[in-house]
Parts: C-alpha cells; sequence; structure tokens
C-alpha cells in the first residue's frame, strides 16, 4: 500500500482484483463514520480462513503485512502450480485487512478525522497523548464482541474505564459498533473454519479462550509458534475477553488465534514492515490452509 486509507486500501484492492482472477473483492460492512469496510476472498470461500488485520488504529502495519501477502498469495492462487493447487484444494481464505478505517485513519492524522465525532474525539485523543485505538465513536472493537463482555466491563470500570476513550472502553453494550457487527455478519455468512486475527505488537499468540476445548486449537498455535519464533500465551487481565478470536471461539469451537506481530511501542514504523513479513511469511502460508 502507498496510502494508509481505507479509500486507497479499496484502490488497490481493486488494482489486485484486475491482476489476478483469482481473487474477488467484497465488503465486509461499514464503519461508524459510513466508510465500507473491503474484503478479499481467494477460493472456496465456504471453506476459508479469515484474517482479519487493523482492528485497533495505531496497529496499521498489519493492514500493510496482510496487503503485502495477499498480492503474494494471489499471485500464486492465480498461477494454480501442481503443488500449490493440491494445498488449496476445496480450501479458501477471506483477508480483512483493516476492520477498523475510522481508528486507522484518527490514529495517523488526528481528530480532524472523526467527521461527526470530532468534538468527542479531540479532547479523549489529547487525554492519551495523541494516541488511537478505538474506533471514530470511542469504542474499543476488540473489547466490543460479546464473550465474557459483562466480566470485562466490571474490569474496565474498575480499571477506571467507564465511556468513550482512546482505548480499552467495550461499548454501551456487546456488538453495539457496526464493524463489530459487520465482521460477524461475514463470519456467519462464510462460516470459517479458522479466524486469525492480527495486532501489534509483541511477537506473541493467543490461542485459547475460557478454557473451552477446541479442536486442533493447541496443536496449530504450536506449529504457528514454532514457524515465526513467536511465544504462545494465554488471555490475562484486560485482555481475557470481549475479543474477535474470543468470540469466534466461544460461538464455534473452532481454532481462533490473536498474532501480535512486531516488538517496540505502537505504532510500529513503517521501516519493520519488511523485516516482519520476511519472519512471518511461513506461518501466513500455513495459516491460510492448516
Amino acid at each position: 500500500m502507498k496510502s494508509i486509507s481505507c479509500a486507497a486500501l479499496w484502490k488497490e484492492l481493486r488494482q489486485l482484483e484486475q491482476a489476478f482472477p483469482a481473487a474477488r473483492v467484497f465488503r465486509a460492512g461499514k464503519s461508524a463514520l459510513g466508510k465500507e469496510i473491503p474484503a478479499l476472498g481467494m477460493g472456496r470461500l465456504k471453506n476459508a480462513a479469515l484474517f482479519v488485520g487493523a482492528t485497533h488504529g495505531e496497529e496499521w502495519l498489519t493492514s500493510l503485512l496482510l496487503m503485502r501477502f495477499a498480492w503474494e498469495i494471489a499471485a500464486a492462487w492465480t498461477d494454480e502450480a501442481p503443488s500449490f493447487a493440491g494445498v488449496t484444494q476445496g480450501k479458501g481464505l477471506i483477508i480483512v485487512p483493516m476492520l477498523n478505517p475510522d481508528g486507522v485513519e484518527i490514529a495517523l492524522d488526528g481528530p480532524r478525522k472523526a467527521g461527526p465525532f470530532r468534538d468527542r474525539t479531540e479532547p479523549l485523543y489529547r487525554a492519551n497523548g495523541g494516541k488511537w485505538q478505538a474506533n471514530a465513536r470511542g469504542v474499543d472493537i476488540n473489547h466490543n464482541f460479546d464473550a465474557g463482555w459483562n466480566i470485562l466491563r466490571e474490569m474496565e470500570t474498575v480499571s477506571g474505564i467507564t465511556g468513550p476513550a482512546a482505548t480499552r472502553y467495550g461499548g454501551p453494550y456487546p456488538h453495539s459498533e457496526p464493524e463489530t457487527r459487520g465482521i460477524i455478519n461475514l463470519i456467519y455468512a462464510f462460516q470459517p473454519r479458522r479466524l486469525y486475527s492480527f495486532h501489534s505488537q509483541g511477537e506473541e499468540i493467543f490461542w485459547e479462550y475460557g478454557g473451552l476445548q477446541v479442536p486442533q486449537a493447541e496443536s496449530i498455535a504450536r506449529a504457528l509458534s514454532a514457524l515465526s519464533g513467536y511465544t504462545l500465551v494465554k488471555n490475562s487481565g484486560l485482555a481475557s475477553h470481549g475479543g474477535l478470536k474470543d468470540w469466534f471461539i466461544q460461538e464455534f469451537r473452532r481454532p481462533g488465534f490473536t498474532i501480535e506481530i512486531g516488538k517496540g511501542e505502537n505504532p510500529l514504523p513503517i521501516e519493520d514492515l519488511e523485516p516482519i513479513y520476511g519472519r512471518l511469511l511461513p506461518l501466513l502460508t500455513a495459516a491460510a490452509f492448516l
């Protein structure tokens, strides 16, 4: 991606779709500001792995990572080399590179990108030192899913988070946000066999939720860890509930993972993209077909 915005992302995805017949672009819902959230599909979408990036505004590097992979995997899928075709048979891949386009643009360009929510956003943005993870309404999308949401709300309140904020406010009720509902509707429509939610940072893989028994989850997690060198960890603290992978595991009893790319302080610099991509390419490729 030459520019990090929803409009630029749509343009690039259309170029990718035109270049590679295996790729098809569609909408994965709308943001709080009405931006259409793009998705890219290849192969059999009813038996797909789902990759989701940029759930948090400052974690926009995950969008660049998934788009970098999208070009490479779309080219391979279109060429249908015999060895690759054997791996892809009957399977598919869906990529939602930027679930939170409003949050990304606020993180990059400040509250002026919050539109009608600017008056609410500006003091929250300043109070958090100019850092922004939430959507335009001040809701952290990865706290907004109905997986232990009431427990998480109590934990947020104890931490002093009681209303819209730059980060970690789970919203007035579960699934209150259009971005949350958009990805949920996509998941119900396509019933993905695996979910991978990409965040930054920490070089960690979260793979379980609530002690639920999920076939193959731990073995896949160990394989992904071996391929990347990332550490396997379990939920704790304010990351214990309310997340996309938590909801997916709870709802479908299928393997779901949160992958924290890179190390440092968010937002990770764009110069980190190529080293991270080089390290994670084996993980990304395996995750698409496991």
